[in-house]
């Protein structure tokens, strides 16, 4: 299944690790960066909206999708950093140098990241039902933090997490689409098969990104918290009332890090790219007029 009028690439990033994209439209580009557990489809509503006036690129993140899944030997592999670095190399193998980045889920910390460390090359940043990785660990505690199961699950050492989700993958990547979501009609049956069908080949190298949450994310994160690093483009953050469930104030945590900051409570779900294609588009297209 392809985004409608998007051509398909496969574009190295790094060495030995090519991420397949799919480009579409014309105009100041665009990346859009996809979440947890789906791959670049999850934007084909977004997408076709926005190439009306931009070239929008959407890739499978490392370790997702049919974009390469390399072993993940010393613990870096799956950092934001390191896949922060592979959006930067997409864009600029296309041609662009500087470029907007949306992002939802894992793709929103991947966009996080790539605005800290490469602010010449992001314009803008529009991040949808995330907080950062330091702030989600501080804000997750007793009984509530139980919601966040498969983030300590995909913590542990390796081995157990991929030999438990691995025994049956449809089920636990299918408990997230189904709970996650107020309107399953929003992701098709076709197009949950998709996202069942890579997850199931990528359980070692999801896992591995999560588990660099754990690690090497929360690390960088606290490092530019303590030297006073923000996110200096116009920024975005839509969110599902989070704060209110577990006892904590998102905008608060979010103006720490974004001095020009757009924060929007959302009532869809999780899934707002799919749920709610046009109140996304909208944001998007507000925060490039910025």
């Amino acid at each position: 299944m392809n985004i409608p009028g998007f051509q398909q690439h496969r574009v190295p990033v790094a060495d030995g690790v090519s991420l397949h994209t799919a480009v579409g439209g014309t105009g100041s580009p665009v990346v859009l960066l996809h979440g947890f557990p789906q791959t670049h489809l999850m934007w084909r509503h977004v997408a076709v909206e926005l190439a009306a006036d931009h070239t929008v690129i959407c890739p499978d993140l490392r370790g997702y999708g049919a974009s390469d899944k390399p072993a993940d030997a010393d613990g870096s592999s799956y950092s934001k950093r390191t896949m922060a670095a592979d959006v930067v190399a997409l864009a600029r193998a296309l041609g662009h140098e500087r470029f907007a980045l949306a992002g939802h889920d894992r793709g929103a910390l991947v966009a996080f990241r790539a605005g800290l460390d490469r602010p010449g090359a992001v314009t803008h940043l529009a991040l949808l039902d995330v907080l950062p990785t330091a702030d989600m660990w501080e804000v997750l505690h007793g009984a509530s933090a139980a919601v966040a199961f498969h983030l300590y699950l995909m913590a542990q050492p390796p081995g157990l997490p991929e030999q438990l989700i691995g025994a049956a993958p449809d089920l636990f990547f299918g408990h997230f689409l189904d709970l996650w979501s107020r309107d399953p009609g929003a992701i098709p049956a076709d197009v949950r098969a998709g996202y069942l069908a890579a997850c199931r080949e990528a359980v070692p190298s999801i896992v591995a990104d999560y588990r660099a949450s754990a690690g090497v994310d929360a690390e960088h994160d606290l490092a530019d918290r303590a030297a006073g690093h923000v996110l200096g483009m116009p920024v975005t953050v839509l969110q599902q009332d989070w704060g209110a469930a577990l006892g904590y104030d998102a905008g608060a945590l979010w103006r720490a890090w974004a001095p020009d900051l757009e924060h929007r409570t959302v009532t869809c779900g999780h899934f707002m790219a799919e749920e709610a294609p046009g109140e996304v588009t909208d944001a998007i297209r507000k925060t490039l007029a910025r």
